[in-house]
């Protein structure tokens, strides 16, 4: 089968990979002339399994009125004249009682650990390199009370187990943390890149052209116009269409009657190369009162998080920027060159419940696989090989029966 691939982030690429092994003829479409330029780029880096929890949960909306006005905030709601930003913050909070929470989590952790076997398998398989590191994540605490509301199933350690996990924490004002050793980090650029090359090699072609819209004929989507960089379009055409666009999926489908909830959630990541190794972290981390994660990649220390609600808009804001380099310094005194630090933003293409959208539509060969939120690097592999799945007739090896729910509990109207 000829299928097209919308998106060539670290999700669409690793659903072409994965639909090639199965057999198909496999075009991979992006508007740049790269792959894992956009919100694969310079994200947090972590295969995140065991602290899969979704934002929206019980203890956020008291958080988000405590937020209230401050331009650093984890997460900053910045209104709009724009409804269905309203009406994704609704479903937002609608996804906050304890039963939602429990669900979405859930669903979350299946596909994710799911995910992270299918990486681990794909690794073995093809020596892919891209700066990773097996060593677990560490989430860490600074107060007693975001310790003792912290849910999930990984393994509780005292301060002084955090420190023996990564000795750069000894200076941090850490009371005790979550170890889950089986979790991982990478950058997922490199891994983005990397594995469209392996990609390449086993036959998948790549178009650079920018994606105008899907027509559709009968019950079926008929093809894509595509805006070609020299200049002028031209029609595209597949036996199957597979849309991996990220928080742009919606602006897509839309026209064709597919309305998805999905709303860009604007994440901000500095990387600083190191000054100081004996400062430096190795272990991946996450600081839950700041909602900040932190990866090592190779000699660069990566420190992404944070969230706003700010419509398709992707200029760097100063302070939030400097909000995040200061409690890398705070934590992390001379490990990294703050002379030398880069800055970049990228929007997370979110679900109110951080489920994403994973299968068919309404439209017999039209495919989703997007939504998911701040967690697009961890499911990237387990999302494609599911996809891939599901589009050759196969029935896949976790239960997707609640990822494809989501398709219709999380519409907007």
């Amino acid at each position: 089968m000829r299928v097209l691939v919308l998106g060539a982030g670290v999700i669409g690429v690793a659903s072409a990979w994965y639909l090639s092994k199965a057999g198909h003829e496999v075009t991979l479409v992006d508007r740049h002339d790269a792959a894992g330029m956009e919100t694969s780029f310079a994200n947090g880096g972590q295969i995140s399994v065991s602290h899969a929890q979704p934002w929206a949960n019980p203890r956020v909306p008291r958080k988000i009125l405590k937020w209230l006005g401050r331009e650093d905030a984890p997460l900053l709601f910045r209104p709009r004249a724009d409804l269905r930003q309203w009406l994704w913050g609704l479903a937002f909070l609608r996804e906050c009682t304890p039963a939602r929470t429990a669900h979405n989590i859930r669903q979350l952790v299946s596909l994710g650990v799911y995910s992270r076997a299918s990486l681990v398998e794909l690794r073995a398989e093809t020596g892919i390199e891209y700066d990773q590191l097996a060593r677990g994540i560490l989430h860490f605490y600074t107060s007693e009370r975001e310790m003792r509301e912290h849910g999930g199933d990984a393994e509780r350690v005292s301060r002084e187990r955090c420190i023996e996990i990564e000795p750069a924490l000894r200076n941090a004002r850490v009371v005790g943390g979550s170890w889950s050793p089986l979790d991982e980090s990478g950058d997922a650029h490199k891994f983005a890149q990397a594995l469209a090359a392996l990609a390449a090699k086993r036959g998948v072609r790549f178009r650079t052209g920018r994606i105008l819209a899907l027509g559709a004929e009968g019950g079926r989507v008929s093809g894509i116009r595509l805006a070609r960089p020299e200049g002028g379009e031209e029609v595209l055409r597949a036996d199957a269409y597979l849309v991996c666009l990220g928080s742009y999926s919606p602006l897509l489908v839309r026209p064709l009657g597919v309305d998805l909830m999905i709303y860009p959630l604007k994440g901000y990541s500095v990387t600083l190369p190191v000054a100081d190794p004996s400062m430096a972290y190795t272990v991946s981390l996450t600081d839950d009162e700041h909602k900040l994660v932190f990866s090592r990649l190779g000699e660069r220390l990566r420190i992404a998080g944070t969230a706003e609600l700010n419509g398709y808009n992707t200029e760097l804001n100063e302070m939030r920027c400097q909000a995040i380099l200061r409690r890398v310094l705070e934590l992390f005194p001379g490990a990294g060159d703050p002379a030398r630090a880069q800055f970049w933003t990228g929007l997370r293409p979110a679900t109110p419940s951080n489920v994403p959208y994973i299968g068919a539509t309404r439209y017999a060969n039209l495919y989703l696989n997007t939504g998911h939120g701040t967690l697009g690097w961890t499911m990237a592999c387990g999302s494609g090989r599911v996809l891939a799945d599901l589009l050759s007739g196969r029935k896949p090896e976790i239960d997707t029966a609640e990822l494809a729910l989501a398709r219709y509990e999380n519409r907007f109207g």
